[in-house]
């Protein structure tokens, strides 16, 4: 017999399968014995009261075993002579549309400019030993893109429960935990997502796909007709020019920058697109424990490390958290020189000393174009995104980028200021211990950062020191800066074949192209990428 149940239960239950059996047990009047196995099928942490409980959703297997696996598999055909399509960008967005391409009976060709997952880790140590950036291999770039080694949140707001399912799947399938089925805020671990990823390449390369690393697009080759028909690419490693023919699906994601110049530089439609820009914020995870879970021993034997969400308005834009991770660390994102730009990860077990966010503002293009002419505010910029030159927000993240690369002495040493001296205007004479490897500089962020931005940080965060007693302090440092949130640019496409607006052919997909944001809408975006592009080959006849 099987049997589900919704339960609330105390911590030392819901993470114990003897006690959970145990419970179910007492509660619901079964015999210990007779509970062959528990599979939970949903969690959930609340900690709105002074007890936290879990809430569980559990299947419950009574004198029998379960007869499926703990996730759906998906079948991948062998593809090997079937019509091929061009698929730039091994991120997630470029992985499942690979992965779905194969399922539609068409051979994925991936171009990925960056390394294979497990060389480009290499890169990313020297990042720290040299403070030198390898344009092509980094936290951005390679196999796996900007999610690889960046945490493997599987968090979406997306409504499409059935698409995030699918993918959650998928990723159990090559080696992922089934417990990312049943988690509110799934999480893989910047240590297991890699093999996660390597799998997910070598069953592409099974079923008769190919994958060249080291390969850089270069541009397209578009017909007479206004149709991408393939690319122009150089391999890295040998500086030999390569053509590779197809239609095309672009998931370069959203640090591509020699793209969108690319594209503006052609004439290709593109437009400019709001992002989010701050700092990344740093707390000891045992106080963030002790604050959410309203205790002073922090989470205990059995809690993990406890995660935060703010968000608020201040002046008519949001101010928020982004990219919250509990027990992990803060990383050197830039993807070249000049550059600082700071990101969070968390290894799977979220063991660290320290706890993590990007605080954010939202910034509109037009608040960008202001900003860059030099307004006293921003949002009083008439210019409206239309007539905004499209690559002016992705100017604007390059120069903070720089602004903080001269500030931390032209390496990529970060300018960091605790955060209540940030917030009242003040130098901080030290800073705490932090796990941001290179190392940090104090430096005025208030004075170094635009007043568009520091201002909303500055009463964003007495918001969120009021909702969470001692959140605002100075055992917290800021780190900038927080840039790479999402795409500055959108590529256009029409909404219902996915195509460009005027090459067909050409599929802009993921966050690269400004229609996702994370490893999970990405994903969906890819697959979806993938069935239209299908149907495009099949109108070819």
């Amino acid at each position: 017999m099987v049997t589900e149940y919704q339960i609330r239960v105390l911590p030392e239950v819901a993470y114990s399968e003897q006690n959970l059996i145990a419970y179910l047990a007492k509660e619901e009047g079964l015999t210990a014995d007779s509970v062959s196995r528990v599979r939970v099928l949903r969690r959930s942490i609340d900690a709105r009261q002074r007890t936290v409980v879990v809430n569980l959703k559990v299947r419950v297997y009574i004198n029998e075993l379960p007869q499926d696996e703990d996730f759906i598999r998906t079948d991948y055909p062998d593809v090997s002579g079937r019509p091929q399509v061009i698929v730039v960008g091994e991120g997630p967005g470029g992985l499942f549309a690979a992965l779905r391409l194969i399922e539609l009976g068409l051979r994925p060709i991936i171009l990925e400019r960056g390394k294979n997952v497990r060389d480009r880790k290499r890169d990313m140590a020297l990042i720290t030993k040299t403070q030198q950036v390898d344009p092509e291999s980094n936290y951005c770039f390679g196999e796996g893109g900007a999610g690889a080694y960046s945490d493997g949140k599987l968090y979406t707001r997306s409504k499409k429960r059935g698409n995030v399912d699918k993918i959650l799947n998928v990723f159990c399938q090559h080696g992922a935990s089934t417990s990312i089925l049943a988690d509110v805020h799934p999480h893989i671990g910047t240590d297991k997502l890699p093999r996660v990823i390597e799998n997910m390449r070598l069953q592409i390369e099974r079923s008769g796909g190919e994958v060249h690393f080291q390969t850089k697009m270069t541009a397209f080759d578009i017909d007479q007709q206004s149709r991408v028909v393939g690319v122009k690419a150089i391999n890295m490693a040998t500086g030999a020019e390569e053509s590779y023919r197809g239609p095309v699906i672009l998931a370069t994601g959203h640090s591509a920058r020699d793209v969108y110049r690319y594209l503006a530089a052609s004439g290709i439609e593109i437009e400019p697109k709001g992002i989010a820009v701050g700092v990344r914020l740093e707390h000891p995870s045992q106080l963030i424990d002790q604050i959410q879970y309203h205790s002073r021993q922090g989470r205990g034997k059995y809690l993990p490390a406890a995660e935060y969400s703010f968000v608020t308005q201040v002046n008519g834009r949001g101010v928020y958290s982004f990219c919250m991770c509990p027990g992990g660390f803060v990383i050197p994102a830039a993807t070249g020189p000049e550059q600082i730009v700071v990101n969070g990860m968390s290894p799977s077990n979220r063991g660290t000393q320290w706890s993590n966010s990007g605080m954010v503002v939202e910034l509109h293009p037009e608040d960008v174009a202001g900003i860059m002419a030099g307004s006293a505010e921003a949002n009083n910029a008439t210019a409206s995104s239309d007539r905004i030159d499209p690559l002016t927000v992705m100017r604007f993240q390059e120069s903070l980028e720089r602004d903080c690369w001269q500030q931390g002495n032209r390496q990529q040493t970060a300018p960091a200021q605790r955060m209540a001296d940030f917030v009242n205007g003040r130098l901080s004479f030290d800073l705490p211990k932090s796990s941001y490897a290179p190392g940090l500089i104090s430096s005025p962020l208030h004075f170094l950062m635009p007043k568009f931005i520091v201002s909303r940080l500055q009463e964003g965060f007495r918001v969120f020191g009021r909702k969470s007693h001692g959140f605002l302090t100075n055992e917290a440092v800021l780190i900038a800066t927080e840039t790479r949130t999402s795409s500055p640019v959108r590529i256009l496409r029409d909404r219902v074949t996915l195509q460009h607006v005027r090459l067909q052919g050409l599929f802009p997909c993921g966050e690269g192209a400004g229609y996702a944001g994370g490893i999970v809408s990405a994903g969906i975006d890819g697959e979806r990428c993938a069935e239209q592009c299908a149907a495009y080959v099949n109108s070819l006849g």
